[in-house]
């Protein structure tokens, strides 16, 4: 393996707060230091790369994704505001225009984002106007959560949708229905599933992500598909980024749980998306409290405190740790219920010391903070959710009233109470876009959850190797010995952090002995990945 050093830039490392050259050597950093030093490694070197004031970070982890349904949504009909719709008009007339434009055959049209939340008609299209926009054509649309979808006619025939539990007569999917729904939807030619992996893997590398914790579990992908990609990303020499393995499958003994372990050799953790609950958007988030905007309504339990206490006490005993989707009040309930019911058979310090994990986890109150540290309990956050239906006028609050609504995604709170935090983008929810996470943390729609840019940055980086046990080596950051996980951007406004002013230079004067990050700003331009780097090798390459 080649040396390489990277010089005339700005290094983001705790190693030196003014560093401005790396040395990567065997795939590990080798040093960092002062443009000056640097000189005396550049015949050395391999190969000499200027920055040209470039800043090198240590490369992004997404903690929480989808991989498949990540690359499928970037591949089909893009149904939210981003894709261009407003409106169910809108989402009507693109559905229209992508069935016009879809070729003969028998893969449905797939569809990702829409929210009727977002839309004037505050409504979801009845399936005779599905119907219509579609000319006949099946047609598989998710919401925003990809809790639920709408389907044509045509696919629910297909499907056997009608007869299931979950089924709306608007065509609209929840439940056992959308399970299915998703199953038909993911029907795909091996070729097919391959390409879209590599797809979407080299979307996220081209935007600083040197790994991805994949959410796998039955009606999200298969089996075979997460060996395919835990053994197709097992090396740098992929040119791809790392994926983390989680498969959802609930265990009720050890013998279960060593099972699955060999069944898929190299799965880091037995749970991640093993859902407690749903989605708030789809009002299948468990509540203490009913629905504001729907009387009566508080949710669904998919799993019971019994049976999260024996899947945490099957996987504790396996050697490996549990995780959980979990976004409602009364959901979190049931999984404290679990896991002090499970730390009651284990011990409280094996269960505490095994690094469950809990994704989403947005409604925690100052009781279920004090239970979560006790239990030992590592969140993995999305911070744009936040920034997507946060705020006064916003989905949560519609959904929640103002009141419950302020209080999700406490940021601040886990942090102070020293909660391992790592942030993910649950793509395709929300776009793979780590700044964006970052800066949806710094200017959390409630003031006093807002947490500093380097506490931030640490949780979408360090954050993600420390959630997923892999941080031992010092991935995540910038340090001599360290995995030469990193990226190089051209960012060139940044601050040191909030409330501190913008710099139009990288002064050491300003640097304040802390490593910088770009510009946080709402109206900042985005930093743009100009290179990753993953063990020394570069999966993705943009510069000149």
């Amino acid at each position: 393996m080649t040396s390489t050093l990277y010089r005339n830039g700005v290094v983001h490392t705790p190693a030196d707060p003014f560093a401005e050259a790396i040395l990567v050597d065997d795939g590990t950093v080798a040093w960092v230091g002062s443009e000056d030093s640097a000189s005396g490694f550049a015949a050395r070197a391999d190969v000499v790369v200027d920055l040209d004031g470039a800043l090198v970070t240590p490369a992004f982890v997404d903690a929480h994704v989808h991989v498949l349904e990540t690359a499928l949504a970037l591949d089909g009909l893009d149904l939210s505001a981003a894709g261009g719709v407003h409106s169910l008009a809108d989402a009507l007339d693109a559905i229209h225009r992508a069935a016009e434009a879809r070729a003969a055959g028998d893969a449905p049209l797939l569809g990702f984002g829409w929210d009727e939340h977002a839309w004037p008609e505050g409504r979801r299209p009845s399936l005779a106007e599905l119907d219509a926009a579609a000319g006949g054509a099946p047609a598989y649309l998710a919401r925003v959560d990809v809790h639920s979808a709408l389907v044509t006619g045509t696919f629910a025939e297909r499907a056997g949708l009608r007869r299931l539990t979950g089924w709306h007569d608007d065509g609209w999917v929840t439940g056992d229905a959308h399970h299915v729904a998703r199953d038909e939807a993911l029907r795909l030619a091996p070729d097919r599933r391959t390409a879209l992996y590599r797809s979407a893997l080299a979307h996220a590398a081209a935007r600083g992500i040197v790994s991805v914790h994949e959410m796998s579990a039955p009606f999200v992908d298969t089996r075979a598909g997460l060996i395919e990609l835990l053994e197709t990303t097992a090396t740098a020499q992929s040119g791809l980024p790392l994926v983390v393995g989680y498969r959802a499958e609930r265990c009720v003994t050890v013998d279960d749980a060593h099972a699955l372990l060999a069944a898929i050799p190299g799965l880091t953790g037995i749970g991640g998306d093993l859902n407690v609950d749903g989605s708030l958007g789809s009002r299948t988030a468990a509540l203490r409290a009913p629905y504001a905007d729907a009387a009566g309504e508080s949710g669904v339990l998919y799993l019971t405190a019994e049976q999260i206490a024996n899947h945490v006490a099957a996987v504790t005993r396996a050697g490996v740790h549990a995780g959980f989707h979990v976004i409602g009040d009364r959901a979190m309930d049931e999984l404290l219920l679990g896991l002090k019911a499970a730390a009651d058979v284990e011990g409280m310090a094996r269960v505490a010391g095994a690094g469950h994990r809990v994704e989403h986890a947005e409604m925690i109150d100052a009781m279920t903070l004090a239970q979560l540290v006790l239990l030992g309990a590592r969140v993995s956050a999305q911070p744009a959710f936040d920034a997507t239906w946060g705020g006064p006028d916003q989905l949560y609050a519609a959904r929640l009233g103002a009141g419950r609504a302020v209080l999700l995604n406490p940021l601040a709170d886990l942090t102070a109470a020293g909660v391992p935090l790592a942030f993910g983008s649950d793509a395709p929810v929300t776009p793979v876009d780590p700044w964006a996470g970052v800066r949806a943390a710094v200017r959390h729609t409630a003031a006093d959850q807002r947490i500093s840019g380097r506490a931030a940055f640490r949780a979408a980086t360090r954050g993600g190797w420390r959630l997923a046990g892999l941080d031992g080596s010092g991935a995540g950051e910038l340090r001599i010995g360290a995995p030469a996980h990193l990226a190089v951007w051209r960012a060139p406004v940044l601050t040191v952090e909030p409330g501190q002013g913008r710099l139009s230079t990288w002064s050491p004067e300003a640097r304040a002995g802390t490593p910088l990050l770009p510009d946080l700003a709402p109206d900042a331009e985005p930093p743009v990945c100009l290179r990753t780097v993953r063990d020394g090798v570069t999966i993705f390459d943009a510069l000149d």
